[in-house]
């Protein structure tokens, strides 16, 4: 095959693992919708935390920076992801001041302007002090290092399950979610040889993996079934 046969093959292979990689993360950015719906129902957020939200937001603007042509040509797909990522969260995190106490309120309020103001620094400094290899470099960096402090909600689900030895908080879909957009977005990364895709979405597939291992294990062990998503704890 000639080299531009096998570039035009690994061009429409890293295209279909985009794709598919933005698809699967729908999955994952609708499920706390029937947290929301409970909120509004109940007009309180009771004891949901907030902050998942907001980490999930700035761990979204900050990649979907990252997938800018003015950052990284090429990847548009990882800006599209987290473009769509970003407008789910605003809408949560919308939905959660307006029905949360004042004191909640105020610090919720107070945190989404922080996640502004990071987004609009990281966004200043690099086209400021970064020529177009430099700038894809410490956005990159910045990017992996917000998808690693994302994995700490696996880990903690991990982590409970194995303790309570039950699966309740660890629903099959969200978990197979998880790991079939890590999967596609690694194989995106190998094929664009961008490491800044690929590592952190290798560790997120391993943690895929993990979970539904354990759903395995475990709902076949004690057969139970998943419930809701573990969303309700005060970080």
């Amino acid at each position: 095959m000639l080299p531009s046969e096998l570039s035009s093959v690994s061009s429409v292979c890293s295209d279909a693992a985009g794709i598919a990689g933005n698809l699967f993360a729908i999955g994952l950015f609708v499920s706390p919708i029937p947290t929301f719906k409970r909120i509004v129902r109940n007009k309180s957020t009771e004891q949901f935390s907030g902050l998942p939200y907001i980490y999930a937001l700035l761990n979204c603007l900050i990649c979907l920076w990252y997938g800018m042509p003015i950052v990284s040509p090429n990847i548009i797909l990882v800006a599209t992801v987290n473009s769509i990522g970003a407008f789910f969260q605003l809408i949560y995190l919308s939905i959660y001041i307006a029905f949360a106490g004042k004191a909640i309120k105020l610090k919720m309020l107070g945190l989404l302007i922080a996640v502004f103001a990071i987004f609009g620094t990281t966004v200043y400094v690099s086209m400021r002090f970064f020529d177009s290899h430099e700038r894809q470099t410490f956005v990159g960096y910045l990017s992996v290092a917000s998808l690693i402090t994302m994995f700490g909600s696996p880990l903690f689900i991990i982590n409970l399950v194995i303790k309570t030895r039950s699966i309740e908080f660890m629903p099959f879909c969200l978990s197979l979610s998880t790991f079939l957009m890590s999967l596609s977005f690694f194989a995106y990364g190998v094929l664009k040889y961008d490491p800044f895709i690929y590592v952190p979405n290798g560790i997120g597939t391993i943690l895929g993996l993990v979970q539904l291992a354990l759903y395995s294990y475990y709902s076949g062990a004690f057969g139970e079934d998943s419930r809701e998503p573990l969303v309700n704890a005060h970080a």
